[in-house]
């Protein structure tokens, strides 16, 4: 969980529509001064549809809610300045998916892109109204399954550096290259238990350098928190197999079952797609092509990396916002 101050925003556009970038950023002043100090907001348990989540909930005004969702690895926490950000605009609600965060795995402990959709299908539908839908990484493949399927459950769309299928074998795509010989059967045991040995402070460090398009900008406090977080879930028991299966499953979705593009292209809610232009995870070249794919408009982020909601918060905020104002006041397919 970390931030600074905005960066270099390049106009909005899709592979075929100009770019009008004025009328689609909101006023920063519409939206609160970012808090660089601010902890993670309240958690609790909610049982909605059939499904038990932890999540963060973040006060806001009547009107259409905002749901977050996290990536590989992540929790609720990744999107603590985003959400603040927004709170003038919409109240929140940031979900742990089973098996990370603080929501235990579900009886059924189906960690496949599919299974995840379910589970945050069935919470969405226990609301009773749409949501505007945000998610990152996995969790915007997981969001991009959830509004293909149920278009009435999804008022706008915005996905972060989504996992759409990215086959590139390039090490670099791991925060530490031993992870790639872990797991090599045999040879990969040394490799597992150095890992296992780095401490939780070195272990975040690790992430920040993978996912920021400039680690040097993260706060000590922040890479403080990151660590904590991880060293409570080194003492979670499910933790390290929800991680590990969800992480082969997303990978195997990509080479067989129903394609990601296909997805994509029946979601009918207005779409904002970020993409930051270091993302050393998910290729940025795929960025156009995803804005095409859904109908919307992306919002490329110069010098940012994989998670631009926790790196650029202002930013992703403006253009969010101004997502949400254009298709309240009907102007966002003009």
């Amino acid at each position: 969980m970390f931030s600074l101050s905005p960066p270099a925003v390049r106009p909005f556009a899709t592979r075929t529509t100009p770019a009008r970038p004025a009328a689609l950023l909101a006023d920063p002043g519409s939206l609160p001064a970012l808090d660089v100090h601010r902890g993670p907001w309240p958690g609790r348990d909610v049982t909605s549809g059939g499904v038990t989540l932890h999540v963060r909930e973040t006060p806001g005004p009547d009107g259409t809610p905002a749901v977050y969702v996290h990536g590989l690895s992540g929790s609720a926490t990744n999107w603590t300045d985003l959400a603040a950000q927004l709170s003038s605009r919409a109240a929140g609600t940031a979900v742990d998916l089973p098996g990370f965060g603080l929501t235990r795995p579900l009886p059924s402990c189906d960690y496949t892109p599919n299974g995840h959709a379910d589970v945050l299908l069935c919470f969405l539908a226990g609301q009773g109204r749409p949501v505007h839908l945000l998610g990152n990484s996995l969790g915007a493949a997981i969001a991009l399954k959830v509004a293909a399927r149920r278009p009435e459950l999804v008022r706008t769309l915005t996905l972060v550096s989504p996992a759409m299928p990215d086959r590139r074998p390039d090490p670099r795509r791991v925060s530490d290259p031993r992870m790639l010989l872990a797991m090599v059967p045999g040879v990969g045991r040394r490799a597992r238990a150095e890992l296992a040995a780095l401490s939780p402070r070195t272990r975040a460090e690790q992430v920040v350098r993978l996912c920021f398009g400039d680690p040097g900008v993260a706060p000590e406090h922040r890479l403080d928190e990151a660590a904590a977080e991880i060293a409570a879930r080194g003492r979670q028991v499910w933790a390290g197999e929800a991680i590990e299966r969800t992480a082969k499953a997303m990978l195997a979705s990509w080479v067989r079952g129903e394609s990601l593009w296909s997805v994509a292209a029946r979601v009918t809610a207005p779409t904002l797609v970020v993409w930051g232009d270091r993302d050393r995870l998910v290729a940025p070249r795929l960025a156009a092509r995803t804005a095409a794919a859904v109908r919307g408009r992306l919002l490329m982020l110069a010098g940012v990396g994989h998670v631009a909601q926790i790196e650029a918060p202002v930013a992703v905020a403006q253009a969010v916002a101004g997502m949400w104002d254009a298709v309240a006041d009907g102007t966002w397919e003009d």
